[in-house]
């Protein structure tokens, strides 16, 4: 019998033209309805897509070109071709493959060049503490005066003289210091760190000193004291304790640490200090040990300046001589734990006990 719609002879028992797939009509022993057929595009879209998971995306490309393509082609033909539900896969597969593999790489690469940009902060720090020790008699930066103690917070970071600002006795005695106004000496006299210097771009809720953001804009970086009224959030890293018996000078040990990112004992604008020891275990597996890093990179590592001046991306807290935790003040137990800092109170037990620190919000 010959097709009424393309004139195809098919047999005489034929129920289907099988040259464009229409039903014979009812009058010729058919039902007249079109039968429509499975894009062959659209299964191969599919089949590519899937084989994605499996070739790191290779296939994706072509998967979402066919997918497309065999999407239109079911949508124009008029109900004779069907398939889209493989078609739409096509694509989607791809995409989410795209997203699982593209995403996370962009944020470990962004996480890398934090840490990288945070390193070179830490050795343009350390340079410049180098020449400040040069030229005071070896010692590094440490605001107050001689006997001064660490309350987290100076008097006056905009006084006219260093006894208004940090609380001084007319004999120099007395007053109180931090963390940051130590750091803003190397500022103060020009040994070179520009401000971006102590901002790490992980950590959050830190910027840039501007005095003009305190209504001080006129004046210059040399006359102030410290990093504005919320130093802190203007400086993201922690210092060996500069205040009582056992500070750093050029001729301390090599592997003491001087300078690294934020002490996650303590509170910070980014968070709250974490309970000590909590899940933090020296000897346990990589989620027990991370729990002491600083959270700065999330906790898969700090950057630290040594006394030999070199940066080092430590994986552990516990990178001091002999295994001092560089976070905690030696407590006569195990000194890769050891106890958190206090502000005002707490130091180093021993000229090879790294203890550093800053100040809170």
């Amino acid at each position: 019998m010959h097709c009424p719609k393309c004139g195809t002879q098919n047999p005489d028992d034929a129920q289907v033209c099988s040259s464009c797939n229409l039903e014979i009509p009812k009058s010729q022993g058919g039902t007249g309805k079109i039968i429509p057929k499975m894009s062959s595009l659209a299964i191969a879209a599919f089949v590519l897509g899937i084989l994605g998971l499996f070739s790191c995306g290779l296939t994706a490309i072509p998967a979402i070109v066919l997918g497309i393509i065999s999407f239109i082609l079911i949508e124009k033909s008029g109900g004779k071709l069907t398939g889209s539900k493989f078609a739409v896969w096509g694509v989607v597969l791809p995409v989410v493959l795209s997203c699982a593999i593209v995403v996370p790489g962009i944020l470990k690469m962004r996480k890398i060049a934090f840490q990288m940009f945070c390193a070179t902060n830490l050795a343009e720090i350390g340079m410049s503490m180098l020449t400040y020790a040069n030229d005071f008699d070896n010692k590094f930066p440490r605001s107050g005066g001689k006997d001064s103690v660490w309350m987290g917070r100076i008097l006056d970071w905009r006084a006219k003289n260093r006894f208004d600002a940090y609380g001084l006795a007319d004999d120099g005695s007395g007053g109180q210091g931090s963390i940051t106004s130590c750091f803003y000496l190397l500022i103060k006299y020009s040994y070179q760190p520009p401000q971006k210097a102590f901002v790490c771009r992980g950590d959050a809720g830190v910027t840039a000193f501007n005095p003009a953001d305190e209504g001080v804009g006129g004046q210059e970086l040399v006359d102030f004291w410290d990093f504005g009224s919320e130093p802190t959030r203007h400086c993201s890293y922690s210092y060996h304790m500069p205040f009582g018996r056992y500070v750093l000078t050029k001729s301390s040990e090599s592997g003491m640490a001087v300078v690294a990112d934020r002490n996650p004992l303590q509170d910070s604008p980014a968070a709250t200090a974490k309970p000590w020891p909590g899940i933090y275990n020296p000897a346990g597996g990589r989620k027990a040990v991370k729990y002491g890093n600083a959270i700065t990179h999330q906790e898969d590592a700090q950057n630290v300046l040594f006394m030999d001046f070199h940066v080092g991306q430590e994986k552990r807290p516990f990178c001091g001589i002999n295994d001092d935790n560089i976070y905690t003040s030696w407590d006569g137990g195990d000194i890769r734990i050891g106890a958190p800092p206090i502000i005002g109170r707490s130091g180093p037990q021993d000229r090879l006990d790294s203890l550093l620190v800053h100040d809170g919000p």
